[in-house]
């Protein structure tokens, strides 16, 4: 597998994942994390356009997009009911799916990021557990609760 910046050229099919993504998310008990339209074509539109979007490729298809930059990102400020590991510059994810295709896809997209900055941060819905049992098997720690923009509540969790 390999990962690359996405380009604008791929974004249908990235909405196609997305929309397999909310989907299948409804069907194991999370219809409400990205709801029937998160994320938006906009959205992802500028995540290209801000070089933060990337795909993983298996034999020249996509398998995976993601979403990463280095830096600070505003909803991580603040934590509650827990602590970061650390207060060192960091990598975020956002906005992760896989076309399920791939075993391990998804895994081998947080193990670039990481690679990349060496302290990664990414949150998730309390009703999405799939995540969750991935993050935990790929090294993730549980530090404590965000809320995103719109006030939602978020599990926050941070490899170092």
């Amino acid at each position: 597998m390999e990962i690359r910046k996405t380009k604008t050229s791929d974004t249908d099919t990235l909405m196609e994942l997305y929309r397999q993504a909310r989907k299948f998310m409804a069907e194991h008990g999370n219809p409400n994390q990205w709801g029937d339209s998160y994320p938006g074509r906009s959205l992802i539109e500028q995540d290209i356009l801000d070089g933060c979007s990337y795909v993983c490729t298996k034999d020249g298809r996509i398998a995976a997009t993601f979403f990463f930059r280095t830096g600070e990102d505003k909803t991580y400020r603040e934590i509650y009911e827990g602590a970061w590991l650390n207060d060192r510059p960091y990598g975020v994810v956002h906005r992760i799916t896989s076309d399920g295709t791939v075993r391990g896809a998804a895994s081998f997209c947080l193990n670039w990021a990481f690679s990349q900055c060496g302290n990664l941060k990414i949150d998730t819905h309390e009703d999405n557990i799939v995540m969750q049992n991935m993050l935990q098997k790929n090294g993730f720690q549980r530090c404590g609760i965000i809320y995103i923009e719109d006030g939602s509540r978020r599990i926050a969790y941070q490899k170092v």
